[in-house]
C-alpha cells in the first residue's frame, strides 16, 4: 500500500528539485518565441518555483500556482507571489497576465481542458500560452507504471511503451495522460487564438551527460536530432498559442 505522500507523488509527478541543463534548453525554447521582460508572466503547477525563479531574471511580475499546499509552503520560503489553487480554478481575473506556462501540468490536471480555458481566460489578448506535455510518440512512458497493483517509477521502460493501443497504455500508466500533436491543440477548440510554434523537444538528457564523454555524445546528438523530422519523436510537445485580440 502506497502512503499518502507517495501516493500524491504518483498523481501530481515530481517537480524540478534543481535547475538543470535541460530546464535551460526549455526556457531558452519559450525564449525564441515570447517576450519576457517586464511581463506579467504565470506559472501553472510551479511546484518548488523553480520557473518562478528563473522567470524573475526579467520581470518582478511573477506568479506561480499549484494545487500542492506542502510545495508551495516550500517555494513560498524564498519566493513572493506563490498561491494555492488548481489549475481548473485560478484565482485571477480576466485579462491579468501576458504569459503563462504549463510545463508538464496537462497531464496530471483533473481535467485538462478545463485548465486551458481557464488559461486563455486569464492571459490577455496579445498574450502567450506555453504548453510543454507528453508526447504519444515518444517511445517510453517516463511517469512510472503499475504492474501488479504495485506503483514502479519513474523509469523510462519499453513494457509501457507510448506506441501500444490506449486500453494497454492505460492498463499499465492510468495516473498521467498522454497526447497527440491532435490533442493538445484540440484543448483550444474554439478559442480565439493562433498557434506560435507547435513542436517537440527532447529531453535534458543531464544524467546521461554526467556519465562521461559517450553520455555527452549520446546527449549532443539526442538534440541533433531536434532539427531533423526525428523531432516529432521528442519526449515532449512544445505548443506557443497565442489569444487574439
Amino acid at each position: 500500500m502506497a502512503t499518502a505522500a507517495a501516493t500524491k507523488a504518483i498523481r501530481l509527478g515530481h517537480p524540478s528539485y534543481v535547475w538543470r541543463r535541460g530546464q535551460d534548453r526549455r526556457l531558452a525554447f519559450i525564449r525564441q518565441y515570447v517576450e519576457l521582460r517586464a511581463k506579467r508572466i504565470l506559472d501553472i503547477g510551479c511546484g518548488l518555483g523553480m520557473y518562478v525563479s528563473q522567470f524573475r531574471q526579467f520581470s518582478d511580475d511573477v506568479y506561480g500556482i499549484d494545487i500542492d499546499p506542502d510545495k508551495i509552503a516550500r517555494a513560498s520560503a524564498w519566493l513572493p507571489n506563490l498561491r494555492v489553487a488548481p489549475a481548473e480554478e485560478l484565482p485571477f481575473a480576466d485579462d491579468s497576465f501576458d504569459v503563462i506556462l504549463l510545463n508538464e501540468v496537462i497531464e496530471h490536471v483533473d481535467d485538462d481542458r478545463r485548465t486551458i480555458l481557464e488559461a486563455y481566460r486569464v492571459v490577455a489578448p496579445g498574450g502567450h500560452i506555453v504548453v510543454y506535455a507528453p508526447n504519444r510518440l515518444y517511445p517510453f512512458e517516463t511517469h512510472g507504471f503499475f504492474f501488479g497493483g504495485t506503483y514502479h517509477g519513474p523509469c523510462n521502460l519499453p513494457i509501457v511503451a507510448n506506441w501500444v493501443p490506449n486500453f494497454v497504455r492505460d492498463y499499465f500508466a492510468p495516473h498521467v495522460r498522454i497526447y497527440t500533436q491532435g490533442e493538445v491543440t484540440d484543448l483550444f477548440d474554439g478559442l480565439n487564438v493562433e498557434f506560435v510554434v507547435q513542436s517537440h523537444i527532447f529531453p535534458g538528457c543531464d544524467n546521461w551527460a554526467e556519465r562521461g564523454f559517450m553520455g555527452r555524445m549520446f546527449r549532443d546528438l539526442m538534440h541533433l536530432a531536434e532539427q531533423s523530422p526525428l523531432r516529432c519523436f521528442g519526449i515532449s510537445h512544445f505548443v506557443v498559442a497565442r489569444k487574439r485580440a
